[in-house]
């Protein structure tokens, strides 16, 4: 869904790890016969198999930690903090991403020479006070996919899902997600949540390619997720 989908949509309602299991085996020295003058050393009874299967188990519960807190931190470099003060909302965007002006768009970054994949937000006066006088979750989505089935442009619109979460001091948001094909770029994921703060519309908008011959990975699905949890009001200070 475009940025002036968007804004054509809400205004059109007058307003807008796992733990890893251990492994272990102890061994508990047996009771000697009282005939037997000194104490012999335990043997242990463990094959070359077990033997082997310990020693991994061992080597893997310290490296795998190591291993999880590497990935968490390259995901972290690969998003960056923005928050506008003036407008009030904050969010994580792709560090390499750059910020570009586009009409309509309080904020809009896109990938350098993949503008279809893009991350923008508007903000817009409204006369509600919150989220949930535009309706549900699931209406609020469907009227979504009925604007975008609208537009000459789309071939076919599929809905993934829709929710709700809480963002700051409890404020209402809500989050959708749906495949959309066509002739503008072909086929796109679009991740989006809205929110209503100080009687302004909040809409982010995410938008990746997700094409049959080069579906969207997981990693950078992960990454995008972590975008639209982030979409928030400006904490108080």
């Amino acid at each position: 869904m475009g940025l002036g989908t968007v804004m054509g949509l809400w205004g059109a309602c007058n307003l807008l790890k796992q733990p890893y299991p251990a492994i272990a085996k102890t061994l508990f020295p047996v009771p000697i016969p009282k005939t037997q003058p000194k104490w012999k050393p335990l043997m242990c009874c463990l094959s070359r198999r077990e033997l082997n299967l310990s020693i991994v188990s061992l080597l893997l519960g310290a490296a795998l930690p190591n291993t999880v807190f590497k990935v968490i931190a390259q995901e972290q470099e690969q998003l960056q903090r923005y928050t506008d003060t003036v407008e009030g909302f904050t969010l994580l965007r792709p560090s390499s991403w750059i910020k570009v002006d586009k009409g309509g768009a309080t904020v809009l970054f896109e990938e350098e020479n993949r503008g279809v994949n893009n991350v923008g937000v508007v903000v817009s006066p409204v006369r509600l006070e919150s989220l949930k006088q535009f309706g549900s979750p699931q209406s609020v989505a469907d009227k979504i996919i009925q604007a975008e089935k609208r537009k000459e442009s789309t071939k076919d619109v599929e809905l993934i899902g829709a929710g709700e979460r809480s963002g700051q001091r409890g404020l209402q948001v809500y989050e959708f997600e749906y495949i959309v094909d066509s002739t503008r770029g072909g086929m796109k994921r679009i991740f989006s949540a809205a929110f209503v703060n100080s009687k302004k519309l909040y809409l982010l908008n995410i938008a990746h390619a997700d094409k049959p011959e080069s579906p969207l990975d997981s990693h950078t699905r992960t990454m995008l997720e972590r975008v639209l949890h982030s979409f928030d009001a400006v904490p108080l200070t």
